[in-house]
């Protein structure tokens, strides 16, 4: 099968001057600095002491799950011939904390409103959610179950 790389950079911003002379002597901060594109502040999860105002790993592997997943459910969509208007999700992963404070995610849930012109046949609209996995690289790549649950709206306002 071919491959295809992905880059991207990630630069620590967390030296406070001493580096890493103890264990309270830095922030667990950095920032995704891919050249030609917006950077990113980060920082680790709340939980173990990170920046609340800044997205953290688990924040990122959740978003490009969800978002993997929309840009595939808009492909097909528009191959069957449904208008798609408006796309929103707030997934919700679960994550469990094992001993000595090694995380993993256990699953994701999916929640997508997808509003639509009038006429879409809702069967193939929520059908096609269950086929997105067999094909988003993100999906494909973890090792938790992610489900779906989404609503559809008819956008009324649509020509």
């Amino acid at each position: 099968m071919p491959t295809h790389d992905y880059t991207t950079r990630i630069l620590w911003t967390g030296n406070r001057g001493e580096g890493t002379a103890h264990y309270k002597a830095y922030d667990r901060t950095w920032d995704i600095a891919v050249p030609g594109k917006a950077v990113v502040h980060c920082s680790n999860d709340p939980l173990l002491g990170g920046d609340p105002g800044k997205m953290n790993p688990e924040d990122l592997l959740l978003t490009a799950l969800s978002a993997c997943h929309m840009l595939w459910y808009l492909h097909y969509a528009s191959d069957a011939g449904m208008v798609v208007t408006g796309y929103s999700d707030d997934p919700v992963g679960v994550g469990e904390v094992g001993r000595g404070g090694a995380g993993r995610f256990v699953s994701a849930t999916l929640r997508p409103v997808v509003r639509m012109r009038p006429g879409a046949d809702l069967a193939v609209a929520e059908a096609i959610h269950h086929r997105i996995h067999e094909v988003c690289f993100v999906a494909r790549s973890v090792n938790f179950p992610v489900n779906y649950v989404p609503v559809f709206e008819w956008d009324t306002d649509a020509a």
